[in-house]
């Protein structure tokens, strides 16, 4: 096999790292997958290959011929990027029907089964002409990327391309190929909601990779366990090998770290910080309660602030001494379930804020944005950080807040993130679903010594700056480099 440096590395996602407007602009990704792989990408000789998900992304690949093209960063290198346009009525089909929420309600127990899914041929349909057509339509792209090139590398991310690797290897059988799942992996029973056909599809496309990659050793568990009860095939669970079709597969847990340099540049020297700071001082009372997150369904938005009513019931003299900010981005509003929600969390601001407040004070400020410095500035001052998701991959808020918290902040933790798995030790650690344990644990937070907070918020910084993005990347390659039985 030749040399691991010789190999150029192949990243493909659904979501690429640039999105380009129709004047030619681009705009850089966020969040720490983003970040890592940006890093990579401009250190290695790497393609990203990524769907086309604007006009001006289209007009980019029309420019570029459908070839990759450079994208210089200012100031952090250069990277290659081949986008890829999909069908418009395939790409809907792949996104907003099977992907989302199919996929993504399964791998996080979003399904309340009495009701819901209903799958009929609306759904298969999906399956069959638009996820695989998106599929199809980013592993031809992979495969044309390493023609000619001796057991290439392809790095393959997420929920939105099970399937693509087992186009891949069927191109490519010299091909190295890794995966990594970047939200949960769900028990065995979780994943008899999808047809069987559909089901051996997505794991046998899964299965084609030469390692697969997770957050947490639970998730890793989970998977292996659905390999063993759905697929029947033999699994070492101690090793976490999975063997299919005569080959050894490689279950491992990598857990996404932040770039706390990153986030720590951002909250210092930023006048926009500073302007939202300076308004947050200004309005605050004596506690400060704070959740940024998506406005999706995993993240238990309603479970938080029926929480907070309940302890503003049952601990009145925290009444006009603490107010709830919560900045919600909303998210897939053309999903019906999503639209429904967002109203549900306004509805129940709305009582609870009649409820307990007063001409001069509103318990909970809804702010529905997506602005990561007025995020930071809040994350600066809060006394409780809420993470109260019912699942979730990892969770970076949970680990974005501490790095830059000012005042010692306590955070609160369910113990289904992801993030728990490394930080649930020096958290409040709660069952998101126990109503009564999260409010219980607002006024733990809200009360406990100043030394003890201290001491927990130490300890999260501790374990959050152990390891970088960097690092992630580098326990993946090399676990590439080893299955491979490449020398580094």
């Amino acid at each position: 096999m030749s040399g691991e440096q010789d190999r150029p590395l192949i990243l493909v996602s659904n979501r690429g790292p640039v999105t380009f407007d129709d004047e030619g602009g681009f705009k850089r990704g966020t969040g720490g997958l983003v970040t890592a792989l940006t890093g990579l990408a401009v250190h290695r000789d790497v393609v990203w290959i990524a769907s086309a998900l604007t006009e001006g992304d289209k007009q980019r690949v029309a420019e570029a011929d459908g070839q990759s093209f450079e994208v210089d960063t200012a100031g952090e290198g250069t990277f290659q990027v081949r986008m890829v346009v999909s069908d418009d009525d395939a790409y809907d089909r792949f996104y907003n029907i099977f992907a989302n929420p199919m996929l993504w309600f399964i791998q996080h127990y979003l399904w309340d089964l009495s009701n819901a899914p209903d799958i009929r041929r609306h759904e298969i349909e999906a399956f069959e002409f638009g996820y695989n057509v998106v599929n199809e339509d980013l592993a031809k792209a992979v495969v044309e990327e390493i023609e000619g090139v001796e057991e290439p590398v392809v790095m393959v991310h997420d929920y939105h391309l099970y399937t693509l690797p087992g186009l891949i290897r069927k191109a490519r059988p010299d091909a190295f190929l890794h995966h990594f799942v970047h939200i949960p992996w769900t028990q065995p029973d979780a994943w008899r909601v999808l047809p069987r056909g559909v089901r051996r599809e997505i794991y046998e496309g899964l299965l084609a990779n030469d390692i697969i990659g997770f957050h947490t050793r639970s998730y890793r568990w989970n998977f292996l366990q659905c390999c063993r009860d759905l697929m029947e095939l033999d699994v070492d669970f101690e090793n976490g090998i999975v063997r299919f079709e005569d080959r050894e597969i490689w279950v491992r847990a990598y857990p996404l770290p932040i770039d706390a340099d990153a986030i720590r540049r951002v909250a210092t020297n930023n006048e926009r910080v500073a302007e939202f700071e300076a308004e947050i001082l200004r309005r605050r009372r004596e506690h400060l309660i704070l959740r940024v997150d998506r406005a999706d369904l995993s993240k238990n938005v309603l479970r938080g602030f029926t929480a907070f009513d309940l302890f503003l019931e049952q601990h009145p003299e925290f009444r006009e001494k603490v107010t709830f900010v919560a900045q919600l981005m909303p998210s897939r509003t053309d999903v019906p379930e999503y639209a429904e929600y967002l109203e549900r969390i306004e509805a129940i601001v709305a009582v609870v804020n009649h409820r307990h407040g007063t001409p001069d004070w509103m318990p909970i400020q809804l702010k529905l944005k997506d602005d990561l410095e007025d995020a930071v500035a809040a994350y600066k001052n809060y006394d409780v950080l809420l993470v109260n998701a019912m699942f979730d991959g990892m969770n970076l808020v949970a680990k974005e807040g501490p790095m830059v918290n000012e005042v010692h902040g306590v955070s609160i933790l369910s113990e289904n993130t992801g993030a728990h798995e490394e930080l649930g030790e020096f958290a409040l650690s709660v069952n998101p679903f126990d109503i009564q344990e999260l409010a219980d644990s607002i006024h733990a937070a809200l009360t406990m010594a100043p030394d003890e907070r201290e001491r927990r918020a130490h300890g999260l910084q501790n374990i959050i700056t152990s390891r970088n993005p960097g690092d992630w990347i580098d326990d993946q390659i090399a676990d590439i480099r080893k299955k491979a039985g490449v020398e580094a």
